[in-house]
This record gives C-alpha cells, sequence and structure tokens, in this order.
C-alpha cells in the first residue's frame, strides 16, 4: 500500500504533502523551487511507496482551466514520464490558498508572519488538495 503525494505547484515555490502509509492522514512535508521538484520526488520515492500524486488544477471562478497550466501541464507530463509505474492525477484547487490563509491563521499566526513565510501557505495548500482529494476517493 502506497502512499498519495499532493502538489501545489506553483512558478516560484511547490508545496508538497502526503499521507501516512494507511492513507488516513495528509501531512505537509516541504516546500521546493521548480528546479529541485523532481530530484525531491525521486529521493522521496526512492525511500517510501507511493502510489498516487495529485497535483493542484487551477481554475479560474467559471471553471475554466487558469493561465498557470501553461506551466502545470509540462510539470505533469515530466511526472509521467518520470515515474511511469505511479499514477498521477489533477484535483481542483480553487480556494486553496484562502483556505491556507485561513487555517495558518486560526492557528494564530499573525499576518506578518504569513506574508513572510509563503512556504507555510504552499505546504498548507498542498495539505489541503491532499484532503480533499482523499475525502472525494472516500465519498466516491
Amino acid at each position: 500500500m502506497g502512499r498519495i503525494i499532493a502538489i501545489d505547484y506553483g512558478k516560484k515555490r511547490i508545496g508538497i504533502a502526503a499521507t501516512d502509509p494507511s492513507k488516513i492522514i495528509a501531512n505537509g512535508l516541504t516546500t521546493v523551487g521548480p528546479g529541485d521538484i523532481f530530484k525531491f520526488l525521486e529521493d522521496y520515492v526512492a525511500k517510501e511507496s507511493v502510489e498516487t500524486i495529485v497535483v493542484g488544477l487551477p481554475k479560474t471562478m467559471r471553471g475554466e482551466a487558469s493561465e498557470s497550466m501553461k506551466y502545470i501541464e509540462p510539470f505533469v507530463k515530466g511526472l509521467k514520464n518520470k515515474f511511469p509505474n505511479i499514477n498521477v492525477e489533477y484535483f481542483d484547487e480553487r480556494f486553496t490558498s484562502v483556505l491556507a490563509n485561513r487555517a495558518i491563521l486560526e492557528s494564530g499566526k499573525g499576518r506578518k508572519e504569513r506574508r513572510e513565510n509563503k512556504e507555510l501557505v504552499d505546504m498548507v495548500s498542498a495539505t489541503i488538495i491532499l484532503e480533499g482529494y482523499m475525502e472525494s476517493i472516500h465519498n466516491s
């Protein structure tokens, strides 16, 4: 039984979250730069069994693919080529940054700290994507 990894892909930073081996709990792992993501995933997959990689699908409020898909589509193609034995899926990521900021605020972090720690927002966003994906699996 393998883990599920979620990725919140951004041009500057990529938030990463993963489940426990039983796929019950979603945990934020880290953030990495776009140039480091494949190395990070290679190292992670070498140590952990990974069943699925979920990539946040950015959509507009109208449900259309957003402008950032021009960066994400080549990334997903690279994932599928690099890890052909791992299922790669998209999952709607609308509002994850808003929810991440709200969760961080509710944890007691101030506005200044949230503004300065964008990595935390990206990692929490990846965790929210993963939680949503896991919930959709359990509800289907």
